[in-house]
């Protein structure tokens, strides 16, 4: 990237400020997308991922002992994430190439939104002070330095980190009574920093836009942005549809038209060469299950912040196809042996920690079985982090009701 790319920054922001203004109350979708689900009228907070009922429950269970919501906090109480004498290391440019090379401030943005989330859930939980303090002082040294992402994995970095930093800031913001003088700040930050590097999507594998997708419908609840929101919710709803695979889509897999998928010799290449499609078969099943859990965690994220806003997605294509995803992967995660006409014959595996919203929405819910998910999630619980962008949710979903 041009080391002139920072000064160009307050000219995307203002025309990103321009293009979310406009579409305000007139988003129109490319032909025979889903429908979008506007922006509630008002936000409910916090509402990102997870939501105050669903933070009182598992409060609660931890502070009476109960599993596995207890050795779930124990597990995060006991991580790097959870240190309070952890200091931050901002840089004014993060630069991420492929496969972190270079890793210029990458891993450090990553890990110190994720210890933010991690020190506002120790804050909710125990009402010590001194974690929504830490949250805090690590939010401002960002928001005080950050301005921009570089190289070519900017547009992931950004999604990966801005999912955990609104997860944080919503946490504190609405429930700590405490004074956050420079929450201001940190909120003009999101909006210029890291919404116009995600707002627009990405073309590449699907993981890339639906985590985007993430941080902005994320982004865009704590700035309560609703014409950003409409315009994340509408990439999304394409993306997922174009990620999971159900037989009811005909014989090939929807496609996002930017990416001109038209034929399907072009469809099966980017579904890494895979030619019979199944329900609950996603784009990168094929590639392996690590990359293919980031897709699915980030709709389970995405539908779950939707329902805190009012606009339940689980009972749409979404939630069919997220289910599935879960359903599918699962079973192999476990041990079922692949059939040959699946990638070959070989899986890489290694979903990660990423069943537990997918699950409790579609399973405790609306009743679905899910064998082979609720046996994955049952057999790795309490799930930690993937150190990227998804943590502790065996704490903040696992069996959750609210």
């Amino acid at each position: 990237m041009s080391a002139s790319r920072p000064r160009r920054r307050p000219l995307r922001a203002a025309l990103f400020s321009l293009l979310t203004t406009a579409l305000a109350g007139t988003l129109v979708l490319h032909p025979g997308a889903p429908p979008a689900e506007a922006a509630p009228a008002t936000f409910t907070h916090p509402g990102v991922t997870v939501s105050r009922g669903q933070l009182d429950f598992a409060r609660g269970k931890v502070l009476a002992g109960a599993q596995p919501w207890k050795g779930a906090f124990d597990r995060m109480a006991a991580s790097k994430y959870a240190d309070l004498n952890r200091t931050p290391r901002p840089r004014a440019v993060v630069e991420c190439g492929s496969y972190s090379n270079p890793n210029l401030g990458c891993t450090d943005e990553r890990e110190d939104a994720i210890a933010a989330y991690t020190q506002a859930l120790l804050w909710y939980v125990t009402r010590d002070e001194r974690h929504a303090a830490k949250a805090i002082q690590l939010m401002d040294a960002w928001s005080a330095v950050i301005r921009d992402h570089t190289n070519t994995n900017a547009p992931l970095q950004t999604g990966w980190a801005g999912s955990s930093w609104a997860k944080a800031a919503e946490i504190v913001k609405h429930t700590y009574p405490g004074a956050w003088a420079n929450s201001g700040r940190f909120a003009t930050v999101l909006r210029d920093v890291y919404l116009p590097e995600i707002i627009n999507g990405s073309n590449s594998n699907g993981n890339w836009e639906l985590t985007m997708m993430e941080a902005a419908v994320g982004i865009s609840v704590f700035l309560e942005d609703r014409a950003a929101y409409d315009k994340a919710m509408a990439t999304f709803r394409t993306r997922t549809a174009a990620y999971v695979y159900l037989a009811s889509d005909g014989p090939l897999p929807k496609t996002v038209p930017s990416q001109n998928l038209d034929t399907r010799d072009k469809i099966v290449r980017y579904w890494q060469n895979q030619s019979t499609f199944v329900t609950g078969l996603t784009q990168e099943t094929c590639r392996d299950l690590t990359h293919t859990g980031y897709g699915i965690s980030s709709i389970s994220h995405i539908a779950e912040t939707s329902r805190i806003q009012g606009q339940d997605l689980y009972g749409t294509d979404v939630g069919e196809r997220l289910r599935h995803a879960l359903g599918f992967q699962a079973k192999y995660e476990q041990g079922e042996a692949v059939p040959g006409w699946l990638c070959g014959g070989t899986l890489h595996l290694g979903l990660g920690p990423v069943t537990e919203v997918g699950y409790n929405a579609m399973h405790n819910r609306l009743g679905f079985a899910m064998t082979n998910t609720q046996a994955l999630t049952e057999r790795t619980r309490p799930s930690g982090t993937n150190n990227l962008f998804v943590a502790w949710e065996t704490l903040t979903h696992g069996d959750n009701p609210a």
